[in-house]
């Protein structure tokens, strides 16, 4: 076997073959040659799947057609079928590769190498066609599969199936989001390749059957063509996902017609392109949305999401009437039979929910109803009859006992009987719940029965949901079941039992005394006077919401503390620091080794209960060091080797990403083992200070036994190395440096040897003085520092070896010998003269200058020798010691054991990129923004260890100027900035690490201990770094050049490597527009060729568009690679496309087209923002052995793996973000993971398993819209289709996040209308459907429940606040005070909690939770606090606004759209008029209404007169207001810088009267801007729109309320004030429209009548204002208050008119309009702009700012003042 695994001599075809002009270019393998000279190609397994695919043998030959004999199976299909060539040739490798990998990784392998093994196939067939089997038999049809397990297997059946069902998706484009229509298509070609398999005659022509579509092409243009052309016009008729997603038909619509039968009757095949199905929407006779209709509207949630408000709506109703009787506990209320009876009238509530609930699926659902779907329409009607009947049962019942109480006075039995009757009634309408709870008990059955597809259980369940194909089949297990049902069983007890005594108890007796309260005054015109439950219910209100949202708050804390109870027993954050790392590297090479390196195991050990429990003993013993594993290591040197190549290796990456510096790689590396040393020798940073400890353990026990001291030395593991190194290196040392054959040589090598004798026989203390070991000590100091100098001097290194000789002879020997003794010891010359000083003189020879080796031993030694301080900042750089802290954690955690690299499973990694930013050019690195300020210089400054290091590094290879970075380093200097942005090269770099990983693991697995050993000698004598530190001279020769790709280990490969690792892993990046990049010559498209040709295993996915004709083109989906012997970039396939890619969201789109290059089991999807390092690529074979794990009842089909947020040092801001982000990425995912088993897929380093995700829709969804946030949509998928979604905590993925404060509300407002859509879709639908209960709790709370609840504390606010502006302007709440003023402390309780909210706790808690777990509770503190110190909880309570104004207009008025919020540095400033566009409508508007409210109820309120009570009540409400208003100015850079802030309002005042053209943009514009604005109300609905104009409606109410307050009502209440006082209205009209009339006539021309108007207006004012103070009890102060009741009418007005802008646009009205809305906006503008100024104006708020906004990177000594300023240091730029 291994004699066959080791390659093939190169063979003399390679050179010859490439002159070839007809050499077909390849991917990985080149299959079409197998005797290529190819690293892969050796492996057996390669060869066997290549020649199965050979095995045509008698098969009929397609006709019509030129058959060659080196065709294969695929050829023969694509002759038959119409498949395109490029097609075969991807799907061919695709196959071979796929079946070579999974033969590799048979276990026990099989008998004959060189065939491929039938297992293998079955599986892979059963594999890939598992959903096709499910849908048959979900359509009760017969599987076309005709294979039977039983019989002999059938190789070239099996093989042509797969083949098939893979040309078909490779060649599918758009259609591979649907895979029901892939089978459906796949279901009746299989059916024509079984009629040619078995030789069928075609009835109408006599002939062997043929297919009924065949020829070039034939495929696409007959199949994939007709239903693309259906999909895209589809989408052309949704006018650009503008209209309601009720009108068109999605990728999900269009999918859902083939899950039923109807697509065999209406579709049929060759398929009918008559048929209805490819009428588009508006056409007549169509086929209609099927499966499900999504309609804008907030009643989605109570649809989805039904069993939650049944839950909280009966319990608020249950706490209410209990609480009612004042009882001291709910039980003593509940003992009295009155509270039972009306307890009863929960029924009530339940069926008319009932009800509610079946209205809303008729009224939503309807236009699924067609003649097709008649039953559909049936079974609504009857459930809402059947909901209707039950509420007039339960009033009949329930009448009929109170009519019976009251007949007889009192509970009688017969009363009684009554209530057993309506209890009865009540068992059969609860029966269904109680059939579900049993299911949810014992979750296994409800599984079986739903997964079988017998017609009773389908008869027996039509009633309660339809019938769909997926979502079947979704309960968990028993255990798992236990585990989150006991989770939210504790969450709603306590949110119960608190919103029972907190909140609605203390409200029972205010509102109870504002019932009792009778002859209110009220201050105005009162509709209802006879009650006062209008009050009662505002009150209520915010109760009545905190109610429905507090739930949120409660899992926040419940799921903070089990997160962290769950990581704690995954054991995170054990090793937080260097520190800890130190205590624990002695078993860290132990764990290395038992981690990352396979183990040779018996073939049937593994995975049985023994080996399982060995492991964990194991484990137990590497964590706790127990058995001291690292004793191992010595007496196994292979080992210590392989752990050094690896952990060198991680160092290395280290110095070649510029983290740490050549100083630190020496103190960091593990040397390899030269100069004889007989222990391990261990990293310097560990064994500091440890040889002058043990010196000093020897001064004090002078006198101790040699037993005693070594077993004192010999605690410390280090301290044993140390002593023994330093011993073993000084003896090399000397012996080295003097001459052999010298007599001075064998006086050294006598000395050592009675030294040797003396610690053999354990005499050592007996025999020598303890009391001169210092002596040498600094004897040998002075000798190392002699040797590490540049220029050596010869006569001081005498000197010193002659002082060393002194001490050894007279001082050491305890017993004093004479000169003759010495003589005959061989201790001393046996020429007198010598002894006379010339001793050493002519014997020392020291080392060429360039023998690194020595010198680098040498430093080595000294660094042992001398250090003092413990080193425990080594290594300086955050990130350096973060990575190495978590990589050294996460091998003491759980993970599966490592396979060899041949037989772990093989995997890609996709990365979506359009137009971002490759690479730095020179240009960007150097222009500076209006604050003077480069990105190289930002840079420079903020990374600034890692700039010293970079120029280390570069001067080490050969740099003599830094001017030299700007022109022949150029390349060198850009990388290294774009390592340090957002780019595709650091994401690439990342990425390719995975390779470097592989090939290194590859070598390990198959080097014999000879290499390894050999090869770490010949590393030790060539290393490459040649660290120059301090004592190096700066022209040392070592220059060796730093060569990016290959590593040091390379050096040792034998070839195979390559092969292995290419054929494990390959990475596509998919750069959809590359073509028309690199026809534009774009530096973009040289930068990705730059990228290919520095990585062998990149490539490039793109679409090329081709011109035919005049206005056609055909678009190609391409995939390139760069050929090193070409040395040019080469195509290797291109696959034609139907037409244009994007039909649906851009990124979806581009991640399909992509797919099919991929190879592997599995997908590793990343972003462009994403990082990755090496030390975590080693643990990816491990991470993919999770696959083979049950993780509950099913094995994973996602893994999610952990990020870590790499830029959160940028700013504060981006520190709050990536804090944020952090707990949601660790903590949240953990927790939905295990125990809650809803994680979905969020974001990006999750693994897939590629063909479970292949066969089911692919790894995102893309319909237009309604996928805005494509990724979570993989997640719903692959939860509703039955797979599995877990969390891995022991290997991270870097990840970018947006750094300034308008890109995070960019990304915020995406995510948060991406939610809003999800709100309408169907997956959301189903899930809360049919998830069971508590999973249904856990997906609601941290999906869309999250933003819904956020939203609803926004709510809450607003309730609050227009509740008292009620009562204070109406009186009622003067006249409570004068009776009682108890109410007020009932709304303490529920403001108190709103605060809780507001301080982010949503956000904080969690992130404590987690920071403590991982960095320690004292350092979450500080960091908590420190962030409370830069204002962090004005940026979270700006993000809620921006959140709940996103989440809720999407939901209401659509508009959802994809915001590229580009991911640079942010150090600008931005203008205020760019602010004031981003967040007027959002923030600021609705900062000031409450702000307005906030003033009113100041004025106007009984309660307010006390000051203490009126903060007290409303101060949070004004901390929210101040945040709205204030944090985009705190978070900009120079926000209150007092020039920046006058020429900002300036510059915002030339916007707003910019009269631009039609083609003026919203930035050059103001009414650009503001008709943009209104743009969703132009696509709402009706409902949206009526809405709208109801809530618009609440801006009256200030003038109702406020007029009666003025003196000039003069205390009456009549209803003719109020109409009076909109004559008022009137007149400002009216005034407003003559002074324009006036200006546009005389304004120009006669410019004297235009003033004599104005003057004319002024005067008549004046005068009616006198008159008014005259004659009537108008009073001075009434202009001002007038004010608050007349502006936000107009305010209304404006906004109902936007409304009504259709049928407004075209009068005169328009006009007026437009310009009162331009007045608001400038009146707006000075309201938010005011305390920006006044900040500006008072001195040392500036710095300040700049204190609070970059406080992080200042503590690593950032200028950042400077840079903000523009004082930059002078360097020449």
């Amino acid at each position: 076997m291994s004699a066959l695994r080791h390659r093939t001599p190169p063979g003399p075809n390679r050179s010859n073959r490439a002159q070839e002009p007809e050499e077909e270019h390849y991917n990985i393998i080149p299959i079409h040659n197998l005797l290529a000279d190819h690293p892969s190609l050796r492996y057996p397994e390669v060869r066997a799947a290549a020649a199965a695919l050979r095995t045509v043998g008698n098969l009929r030959k397609p006709p019509y057609s030129q058959w060659h004999p080196s065709m294969d199976l695929l050829d023969w299909l694509a002759l038959f079928f119409g498949f395109q060539k490029d097609n075969v040739r991807n799907q061919r490798e695709h196959i071979v590769l796929h079946l070579a990998n999974a033969q590799m990784r048979l276990t026990p392998p099989p008998d004959n190498i060189d065939t491929l093994d039938a297992t293998v196939l079955r599986r892979f067939r059963r594999k890939l066609l598992k959903n096709y089997t499910n849908w048959c038999s979900y359509l009760n049809k017969k599987s076309n599969i005709w294979i039977s397990d039983r019989s002999h297997p059938d190789l070239r059946r099996e093989l042509l199936y797969i083949s098939l069902y893979l040309l078909i998706w490779g060649e599918s484009a758009n259609l591979r989001f649907m895979p029901e229509c892939i089978c459906y298509i796949f279901h009746n070609m299989a059916m024509e390749l079984n009629k040619i398999l078995e030789d069928y005659i075609d009835e109408n022509t006599g002939q062997p059957v043929m297919p009924s579509l065949s020829g070039e092409n034939a495929f696409l243009n007959c199949v994939v063509k007709p239903i693309y052309e259906t999909i895209k016009k589809e989408v052309e008729s949704s006018k650009n996902g503008t209209a309601p997603h009720s009108a068109w038909r999605n990728y999900d619509d269009l999918n859902e017609y083939f899950w039923t039968k109807r697509c065999f009757a209406k579709l049929k095949w060759p398929i009918d392109i008559g048929s209805n199905f490819f009428v588009i929407s508006s056409g007549r006779k169509h086929v209609g949305k099927t499966g499900f209709v999504e309609q804008r509207s907030f009643w989605n949630l109570l649809r989805s999401f039904d069993r939650l408000w049944v839950m909280l709506i009966l319990f608020l109703q249950f706490a209410i009437i209990v609480a009612w009787e004042r009882k001291e506990y709910p039980w003593q209320a509940l003992e009295d039979r009155e509270v039972q009876v009306r307890v009863l009238t929960l029924f009530f509530t339940w069926s008319g929910l009932r009800f509610l609930q079946s209205l809303l699926d008729a009224g939503m659902q309807y236009s699924l109803v067609s003649r097709e779907t008649m039953w559909l329409g049936v079974r609504m009607l009857l459930k809402s009859a059947v909901a209707a009947g039950w509420i007039i049962v339960f009033g009949v019942f329930y009448g009929r006992i109170w009519s019976q109480k009251n007949r007889d006075g009192r509970w009688s039995s017969e009363a009684n009987r009554r209530i057993v009757n309506f209890l009865e009634v009540a068992l059969v309408f609860v029966l269904p719940e109680l059939l579900a709870l049993a299911f949810f008990i014992i979750p296994w059955i409800r599984n079986f029965l739903e997964n079988r597809n017998w017609r009773i259980f389908y008869l027996l369940s039509w009633w309660f949901q339809s019938r769909s194909f997926v979502g079947r089949g979704l309960r968990e297990g028993l255990v798992d079941n236990i585990k989150y049902t006991l989770f939210w069983v504790v969450v709603l007890a306590t949110k119960f039992a608190f919103s029972y005594f907190l909140q609605i108890k203390p409200m029972i007796k205010p509102s109870r005394q504002l019932l009792d309260l009778r002859d209110v005054t009220y201050e105005w015109h009162e509709f209802f006077k006879s009650s006062n439950r209008f009050a009662v219910g505002l009150l209520w209100l915010p109760v009545v919401l905190i109610y429905l949202m507090d739930l949120q708050i409660w899992y926040s804390i419940y799921s903070s503390f089990v997160g962290a109870l769950v990581g704690l027993l995954a054991h995170l954050g054990e090793i937080r620091n260097i520190q800890q790392l130190t205590l624990r590297f002695q078993f860290f090479a132990s764990a290395i080794q038992f981690n990352l390196m396979p183990e040779e195991q018996l073939l049937n050990a593994r995975g049985t209960l023994k080996s399982k429990f060995k492991d964990a003993i194991h484990r137990l013993k590497l964590r706790y060091g127990l058995g001291r594993p690292f004793k191992k290591l010595e007496s196994n040197q292979v080992e210590a080797n392989k752990f050094a190549l690896i952990w060198n290796e991680i160092i290395t990456t280290f110095r070649e990403e510029d983290i740490i510096s050549d100083r630190e790689l020496e103190l960091l590396e593990l040397p390899q083992n030269s100069w004889n040393v007989k222990v391990i020798r261990w990293p310097c940073f560990l064994l500091c200070n440890e040889l002058l400890l043990a010196l000093s353990q020897a001064k004090e026990l002078v006198d101790a036994p040699d037993k005693w001291l070594w077993y004192k030395i010999c605690k410390n593991e280090y301290r044993r190395c140390a002593v023994i190194e330093a011993y073993d290196s000084v003896k090399h040392l000397l012996l080295e440096t003097i001459k052999i054959n010298t007599e001075e040589h064998s006086i050294i090598t006598v000395l050592f040897q009675e030294i040797d004798h003396s610690l053999q026989i354990e005499k050592f203390t007996k025999t020598f003085n303890m009391t001169a070991l210092p002596h040498f000590h600094t004897k040998l100091i002075k000798l190392v520092e002699l040797l590490n100098k540049p220029k050596k001097d010869l006569n001081q290194v005498v000197n010193t070896l002659q002082a060393l000789y002194e001490i050894a002879v007279r001082d050491f020997f305890k017993d004093k010998r004479s000169t003759e003794q010495l003589r005959e010891d061989g201790l001393a010359p046996h020429d007198p003269a010598a002894m006379a000083g010339l001793l050493f003189q002519n014997a020392v020879e020291l080392p060429d200058a360039s023998n690194e080796t020595f010198y680098r031993q040498v430093r080595r030694l000294h660094t042992i020798l001398t250090s003092r301080d413990s080193m425990q900042n080594i290594p300086k750089n955050l990130e350096a010691r973060r990575r190495i802290a978590f990589f050294s954690n996460s091998l003491f955690m759980n993970m599966p054991h490592a396979p060899q690299v041949e037989k772990m499973m093989a995997f890609s990694v996709l990365t979506p990129y359009y137009n971002e930013e490759v690479l730095y050019s020179r240009e960007q690195l150097r222009t500076e923004n209006e604050d003077g300020i480069s990105i190289w210089y930002y840079l420079q400054t903020i990374y600034n260890d890692e700039w010293k290091n970079f120029i280390e590094r570069m001067r080490r290879e050969g740099m003599v100027k830094e001017d030299e970075l700007w022109t022949t380093r150029m390349r060198d200097l850009r990388l290294w900035a774009s390592y340090r942005g957002q780019t595709l090269a650091r994401t690439v770099r990342g990425m390719m690490y995975y390779y470097r990983a592989l090939k290194m693991l590859a070598f390990l697995d198959s080097a014999a201990e000879v290499d390894i050993r050999e090869g770490s000698r010949e590393l030790g004598s060539m290393r490459r770094d040649g660290g120059s530190d301090s004592f190096k001279s700066e022209g040392s020769p070592s220059f060796n050049s730093l060569s990016r790709n290959s590593s040091s280990v390379s050096l040792l490969f034998k070839g195979h490597e390559y092969g292995t690792a290419l054929m494990k892993y390959s990475y596509v990046v998919a750069c959809q527009i590359y073509g028309t990049q690199k026809a534009k010559k774009d530096p973009h498209a040289e930068e990705i060729l730059y990228l290919m040709k520095t990585n062998e295993a990149l490539r490039v996915a793109y679409v090329d568009e081709v011109n035919t004709g005049r206005d056609e083109k055909e678009y190609y989906s391409v995939l390139v690679k760069y050929d090193q012997q070409l040395d040019k970039e080469v195509e290797i396939y291109r696959i034609k496309l139907p037409g244009p890619l994007k039909l649906g969201e851009g990124k979806p789109e581009n991640q399909n087209h992509a797919l099919i290059f991929t190879r592997g089991d599995a997908v590793q999807t990343i972003d462009m923002n994403q990082d990755n390092y090496f030390e975590e690529a080693l643990k990816m074979r491990n991470l993919l052995e999770e696959y083979r794990r049950y993780y509950g009842i099913r094995k994973p089909t996602i893994l999610g793996v952990r990020e870590h947020i790499f830029t959160g040092s940028v700013s504060s801001l981006a520190w709050f973000m990536s804090a944020q982000e952090m707990s949601f990425v660790t903590l949240g995912q953990r927790v939905l993971a295990n125990p809650l088993k809803v994680r979905m897929h969020y974001g990006h380093p999750d693994v897939f398993d590629r063909f479970w995700f292949l066969t089911r829709g692919g790894i995102s969804k893309a319909s237009r819209v309604i996928n805005i946030s494509e990724d979570i949509f993989a997640g719903f998928n692959c939860t509703l289709r039955g797979g599995n979604v877990t969390h891995q905590e022991y290997i991270q993925v870097g990840k970018g996040r947006d750094v300034g404060f308008n890109q995070v509300s960019m990304f915020e407002a995406k995510v948060a209308s991406g939610n809003g859509e999800q709100v309408l879709s169907r997956d959301v639908y189903r899930l809360g459907h049919r998830l069971d209960f508590f999973r249904m709790l856990s997906f609601f709370y941290t999906t869309v429940g999250f933003y819904f609840n956020t939203m609803m504390v926004v709510l809450t606010v607003y309730a609050f606040l227009w509740g008292r502006l009620y009562l204070a302007l109406s009186g009622v709440e003067a006249s409570a005070m004068a009776s009682n003023s108890s109410n007020n402390k009932a709304l303490g309780a529920i403001l108190n909690q709103q605060f809780i909210i507001q301080l982010g706790l949503f956000t904080a808690l969690p992130m404590i939770v987690e920071n403590s777990l991982e960095h320690g509770f004292l350092q979450a503190i500080w960091d908590f606090l420190t962030m409370q110190l830069q204002l962090s909880s004005f940026f979270y309570t700006f993000s809620m606004g921006t959140k709940t104004h996103f989440f809720g207009r999407t939901i209401l008025h659509g508009g959802a759209k994809y915001r590229a919020t580009g991911r640079g540095f942010v150090v600008q400033h931005k203008g205020f008029a760019e602010n004031y566009r981003l967040y007027a409508r959002s923030h600021f508007v609705k900062a000031i209404e409450l702000g307005l409210i906030l003033t009113v109820y100041a004025s106007h309120s009984a309660i307010a007169k006390d000051t203490f009570v009126y903060i007290a009540m409303t101060i949070f409400s004004w901390f929210l207001v101040v945040s709205w208003i204030m944090a985009p100015f705190v978070f900009n850079p120079s926000g209150f810088d007092w020039l920046k802030t006058v020429y900002d309002f300036d510059d915002f005042m030339n916007w707003i009267w910019y009269k631009g053209g039609v083609f003026a943009k919203a930035e050059q514009s103001w009414e650009r801007w503001w008709c943009e604005e209104q743009e969703h109300l132009r696509t709402t609905g009706l409902w949206g729109k009526l809405l709208e104009m109801v809530l618009d409606l609440r801006f009256f109410f200030f003038q109702y309320g406020i007029v009666y307050q003025l003196g000039i009502s003069d205390n009456s209440t009549s209803i003719a004030v109020y109409l009076l006082s909109w004559i008022y209205v009137i007149v400002a009209f009216a005034i407003s429209w003559v002074i324009a009339y006036a200006r546009n006539k005389y304004a120009a021309r006669e410019h004297i009548y235009y003033r004599l108007v104005q003057f004319l207006i002024i005067t008549l004012g004046i005068v009616v204002i006198v008159a008014l103070l005259e004659f009537t009890s108008f009073r001075f102060m009434d202009i001002f208050t007038s004010l608050l009741a007349f502006i936000p009418t107009g305010w209304g007005m404006l906004l109902i008119a936007q409304v009504l802008r259709p049928f407004l646009q075209s009068t005169p009205l328009w006009g007026p309009v437009v310009s009162m809305a331009r007045l608001y906006d400038i009146m707006f503008g000075v309201i938010v702009m005011a305390p920006v100024a006044f900040l500006s104006w008072m001195p040392g708020f500036q710095s300040m700012q700049t204190r609070i906004l970059f406080n992080e990177a200042f503590s690593r000594g950032l200028r950042i003042f400077q840079i903000l300023t523009g004082k930059k240091s002078k360097v020449d730029v």
